[in-house]
């Protein structure tokens, strides 16, 4: 009986933070248009939910949030919206894997990441006030290292012709998307994670004890 109110629990807590992804995926909530690439707010619960239930309920919340961000790209496209949406490739099928291998792959990477990180952060500093906002901001860098990383091994090419620059400004365009884009998302996403994650643990282990 107490296992089988666990898997629900389990369950209803998964189905909210997918419901949560998709309300801020198909609003644009949890898109913010830049001039180069679409900065985001849908790695904090994707984060968040992989912290409450773990590395495999991270990697279907990441797996969300790749549908929506090529939902996203597709529907709404900017400059690189070739590189997260296999609709929107200017290499056919090739460019079509590359694409979803970075919009879906590197988004269920983020949310497996995060949960492994929890996991073995808690075993090392037994404090959640330093744990939560290291595993947001690692696992946030990790994402956009993945990413760009992933658009500069395979999409350099395309990358320098949409942005009309040569081969060589590539890398330094990709590093300053890193630092520009990255570290502001990493900052947010360990003050939210931090405020919201310690509440969200007093209420998971009030529930535990019931």
């Amino acid at each position: 009986m107490k296992k089988t109110k666990v898997n629900t629990r389990y369950m209803a807590t998964l189905a909210m933070f997918c419901g949560v992804l998709l309300v801020m995926g198909m609003t644009g909530l949890g898109f913010i248009p830049l001039p180069v690439i679409k900065a985001t707010t849908m790695h904090i619960p994707v984060i968040l939910g992989a912290i409450l239930l773990g590395p495999g309920a991270g990697a279907v919340l990441g797996g969300v949030f790749g549908l929506c961000s090529m939902w996203a790209n597709t529907t709404a496209p900017g400059l690189l919206s070739f590189a997260f949406s296999p609709f929107m490739t200017t290499e056919g099928l090739p460019g079509a894997f590359k694409s979803i291998w970075i919009a879906l792959g590197c988004r269920i990477l983020l949310g497996v990441i995060a949960g492994w990180l929890w996991k073995g952060l808690q075993k090392i500093i037994h404090k959640d006030t330093i744990a939560l906002p290291l595993t947001a901001a690692i696992a946030t860098i990790c994402h956009t290292i993945l990413v760009m990383g992933s658009i500069y091994v395979l999409l350099a090419s395309q990358y320098a012709a949409a942005k009309n620059v040569a081969m060589s400004a590539v890398l330094g365009l990709v590093m300053g998307t890193v630092t520009g884009s990255g570290i502001p998302e990493a900052i947010v996403a360990a003050i939210l994670v931090t405020v919201i994650g310690k509440a969200l643990l007093k209420i998971q282990a009030t529930l535990k004890t019931k």
